[in-house]
């Protein structure tokens, strides 16, 4: 196998707290301390996305709520399209990858306006036919999905779709389950070579969207097969919200690019059988027959 060096991308999601400075901190610190490849958002139409007693209803989670309703709270953590033109300032500004998640038509089509480098489609919306082929028709940067709560039917009708628009080139799906936080069990890292085995061909990359805590298992994650891993990111995992408690904070983020770009550079073969390195231990420690 050969292996492509890892792509990690910071998802701050909505983990600004629906603060521009705070989101501008996010994109700073994802690009100068933590050294990721991208840093991710998100983007909703809350009125078109929820069902209005949906968006009438208590948050299920009071204590983590941002207003009385559970459309009331996904409003305040809510950018404009013009908020979202000024992260991506930001984020060319400091070199970073900008990305949006996207979670309906109208989402789909204000980030496209913008152009990034790639769309991502959350596992809840994967199924989103007529979003996907707006997307297939008008958009041309890279589209990627995650395949939580997904089955391997709904997988191939998901495939089969940018094969027939031409654009499976241009795609990139990620190994995921949902939920927040993923107990270890439940990972199950080894749907990454299921994945690979069944589309690795007809894709663009393979990925991982991880919810677990910690770093352990992302290595694994990029030795199996998935060259772009997905974090959720927050300055601070105490905040009030859904999101950051599953999430690495700053430090966290830069020992997994750390950890990442150790295993690609470790993930060889031997150039010859005896490494230049070794022949002087070889020369001082090797046992001789006398």
């Amino acid at each position: 196998m050969n292996y492509e060096k890892p792509y990690v991308i910071a998802e701050a999601g909505c983990n600004h707290k629906g603060d521009m400075a705070i989101a501008k901190e996010l994109i700073e610190v994802a690009a100068l301390f933590c050294k990721a490849d991208a840093i991710k958002f998100q983007k909703r139409c809350n009125r078109e996305l929820l069902t209005e007693e949906q968006y009438n209803a208590p948050h299920p989670n009071p204590e983590n709520s941002y207003g009385k309703t559970y459309g009331e709270h996904r409003e305040y953590l809510e950018f404009t399209l013009e908020q979202h033109a000024q992260l991506k300032k930001w984020c060319e500004e400091y070199q970073i990858t900008y990305a949006t998640s996207v979670w309906d038509m109208t989402s789909a089509k204000e980030i496209t306006s913008l152009n990034p480098k790639f769309i991502k489609i959350p596992s809840a919306c994967n199924n989103h036919y007529e979003m996907l082929q707006w997307l297939c028709d008008n958009y041309k940067g890279e589209i990627h999905i995650s395949l939580g709560m997904t089955t391997h039917e709904e997988e191939k009708e998901l495939i089969d779709l940018f094969i027939r628009n031409g654009r499976n080139k241009d795609l990139v799906i990620f190994n995921c389950t949902s939920g927040y936080p993923v107990p270890f069990e439940d990972i199950c890292l080894l749907e990454i070579r299921r994945i690979k085995e069944s589309y690795g061909d007809m894709v663009k990359k393979i990925g991982f969207s991880g919810h677990h805590l910690g770093i352990a298992v992302d290595v694994a994650a990029y030795t199996l097969g998935a060259s772009v891993i997905e974090r959720h990111y927050t300055l601070d995992r105490t905040w009030k919200g859904t999101d950051h408690a599953a999430s690495l904070e700053p430090d966290g983020v830069r020992k997994l690019v750390r950890n990442l770009d150790a295993a690609y550079k470790a993930l060889a073969y031997k150039s010859q059988e005896i490494l230049p390195i070794e022949k002087i231990q070889r020369d001082k420690l090797k046992y001789r027959k006398h």
